[in-house]
């Protein structure tokens, strides 16, 4: 019997370190009788969500067929969409208190950096009644709002996330009405956050809806220091006109889009400063001064100018039609005309610029005459690529070019609203009453959390570089998501057993391997029982050639016996029964041998470790051989002995090729998608 383990071994250490379970116990305790308390169904929600989505109702089968009681102790009987309820309303009226809690525990146990913090709202759009009056006003209100997917036919609720510089986590997630003005929530998110950071100082960045005046005064009395686009309507095109490009000060700075460009094809930012005066509502409130960055941008200008382009051409093939058309059946009048006009002019924009004239000959028959006015164009095009940023960050600080580069950084809620609604399938939302909406939102936020912290660990395992190869077929160095991380470790398995025979974890990529040791997860570790006891055996780990097998074979001696795990070789490679310089493959448990460094579950050579895409870690410290123990230190000369063979793709080879195609060491024997092939004694061998 199989069950999908997937990344569930990950997502539970995660999990443990954030005290998520103990946190919601803390704040919702259940029943003395409870079989299962309500930090136990988060916690099992959160991973549901990571794993594979499902409404409320169907958590209970995935939980059947995934090794949720194997991991987190937890019976799949007891998830039923009732007891999930009732556990969305238990944390109901605590949201806020939990996530600011899971939240602060995460800077702490993960040693995130929160001196920047990227704030931002977000929609999600429900089909369903919802009719006001059966909602509880003391939950967020799903009604009719701004949506951003412009489904005003559709009711919706809002989510505002803030996420640090720091590997995009989103430390801190609210629920909103549906109708909500985003001005009107800023305040209350940066009280949230500086409770959440504590003393430790922070700059916000938002967008446009940061700046009203009743925020800035907030912002500015509590000392948090904020980044912000100017809104466009207090920022006029003669100010932008008035610049001189050649006076502004070029940033050292490259989107990482353009990282592989060459120079003349990279965006270019030049920036300029002066400052930024905002009156209040009274005429007695004071006058509130912060700097201003005036920012141009090539690639800002360079599309302006093609939207402008490509507005004139639709607009004068609309208008060269009507010209050829007036007179005709269709626009015989004046008044026709005219109003064709309106409709061009409004869908094309460009009323600013169109100058037009209509003439009637001596029989009334009119005609259209058109132009676009170049000096119009002229001066749009002067402020093209030009924007404000408006900041409180001292001048000795942070100069033009350094405000602009921690705007910059504001793309990173942007992705995470991107994994919040793609592989966390935020929407749709299956629940009925609002309280739970929200509650489920949170839950998905953490989820979120968990998700982020995954990935960072990953990047920052992997060093400087931050790349790895093996996540696609082409063996590619790239950085690694959190949606492909979560997808090579969604193929583990694990094989149940019984009383003599424990769990197995069949892995079948050396990925997998891979960002397992990134992760420091071991994945033989299960939780403790229901009952408080030992909970389910730990899990074996088999990383095997030809694992489909399932017999624990790694390869043959020259008797054609099986070598299990466990077994190894002596002086000369002899093993029981099999012929003096046959050196069949080796393998090591995982499990009790990781903390000395034995990764792969087998002992390999210089060159076959550099095959596996980036595994440094690979040592060897003993031999176990049957009878008894042949201890040596790491060390090439016993690695140079022994042949591998996983059967698995890895990283350096290209897709399609296993370990066992690359380097080998001499006297053993080569198994390649399950055929053996013998290289002579003493000698060294290729793989086919």
């Amino acid at each position: 019997m199989e069950k999908r383990l997937g990344a569930l071994p990950v997502v539970s250490e995660f999990t443990r370190r954030l005290d998520l379970a103990g946190i919601v116990d803390a704040v919702c305790p259940g029943g003395a009788s409870a079989h299962v308390t309500h930090g136990q169904v988060i916690e099992a929600l959160v991973a549901n969500r990571l794993t594979a989505p499902a409404p409320l109702v169907r958590v209970g089968d995935w939980a059947r067929t995934w090794a949720v009681e194997e991991v987190f102790g937890i019976e799949a009987g007891l998830l039923n969409d009732d007891r999930l309820a009732r556990a969305l309303d238990a944390i109901a009226p605590h949201l806020e208190h939990i996530a600011g809690t899971v939240g602060a525990r995460a800077i702490g146990e993960f040693g995130i950096d929160v001196s920047r913090l990227h704030w931002d709202m977000t929609s999600m759009s429900v089909h369903g009644d919802y009719p006001v009056e059966g909602q509880d006003e003391d939950f967020p209100v799903i009604n009719y709002g701004h949506p951003k997917d412009r489904r005003v036919d559709l009711k919706q609720v809002q989510a505002g996330l803030a996420v640090t510089a720091d590997g995009g986590i989103p430390l801190h997630a609210r629920v909103f009405d549906g109708p909500a003005a985003e001005v009107s929530q800023v305040v209350g998110a940066m009280k949230d956050l500086r409770t959440m950071a504590g003393t430790r100082d922070f700059l916000m960045v938002a967008d446009s809806k940061l700046v009203s005046y009743a925020n800035l005064t907030a912002l500015l009395a509590s000392g948090v220091h904020f980044v912000a686009p100017a809104p466009a309507a207090q920022v006029k095109d003669q100010v932008y006109a008035a610049l001189d490009l050649d006076r502004a000060t070029a940033v050292n700075w490259v989107p990482d889009r353009d990282a592989d460009k060459p120079p003349e094809r990279r965006e270019r930012y030049r920036v300029l400063e002066d400052t930024h005066t905002l009156k209040g509502p009274r005429k007695k409130d004071p006058e509130l001064t912060v700097r201003r960055i005036l920012v141009h941008s090539t690639a800002v200008a360079a599309g302006q100018q093609a939207a402008r382009d490509k507005r004139l051409a639709k607009a004068g093939e609309d208008l060269g039609k009507l010209a050829a058309a007036a007179g005709g059946r269709h626009y015989k009048t004046r008044e026709k005309i005219v109003a064709r006009i309106g409709v061009i002019t409004a869908r094309r924009r460009v009323t600013s610029c169109l100058r037009w004239s209509i003439t009637e000959n001596e029989r009334g028959t009119p005609t259209l005459t058109w132009s676009f006015d170049q000096d119009v164009l002229d001066g749009e095009a002067a402020v093209d690529g030009w924007y404000a940023l408006l900041t409180s960050i001292p001048a000795d600080q942070a100069d033009p070019g350094q405000v602009l580069i921690h705007y910059k950084g504001q793309g990173a809620v942007e992705r995470r609203y991107h994994d919040f609604k793609g592989p966390l399938a935020v929407a749709p939302v299956f629940v009925q009453h609002n309280r739970r909406v929200a509650a489920l939102i949170q839950v998905i936020c953490l989820a979120l959390l968990v998700f982020c912290l995954i990935e960072r660990q990953v990047r920052r395992a992997l060093g400087p570089e931050q790349t790895m190869a093996g996540l696609y077929p082409d063996n590619r160095r790239v950085r690694p998501t959190g949606r492909m991380i979560f997808y090579h470790l969604g193929e583990l398995t694990l094989r149940i057993g019984h009383i003599t025979d424990p769990p197995t974890v069949q892995i079948t990529r050396g990925v997998q391997l891979h960002l397992l040791d990134l992760l420091g997860t071991d994945i033989g570790q299960t939780r403790p029982g229901l009952d408080g006891g030992a909970g389910p055996a730990g899990l074996g780990v088999r990383a095997a050639a030809s694992v489909a097998q399932q017999t624990g074979r790694l390869g043959r001696g020259r008797d054609g016996g099986d070598v299990r795990a466990g077994e190894g070789v002596g002086e000369g490679g002899t093993r029981a029964g099999a012929e003096p310089g046959a050196v069949p493959l080796l393998r090591h448990d995982l499990q009790t041998r990781r903390g000395d460094g034995v990764v792969l579950g087998v002992v390999v050579g210089e060159d076959d470790e550099r095959a596996c895409g980036g595994l440094q870690r690979v040592a060897v410290g003993e031999l176990r051989v049957r009878g008894g123990e042949l201890g040596g230190a790491p060390g090439a000369e016993l690695v140079d002995r022994v042949v591998v063979d996983l059967d698995l793709p890895l990283g350096g080879l290209g897709g399609g090729q296993h370990l066992a195609s690359g380097e080998v060491a001499s006297g053993g024997e080569i198994v390649d998608h399950g055929r053996a092939q013998q290289v002579d004694g003493g000698g060294q061998g290729r793989g086919s």
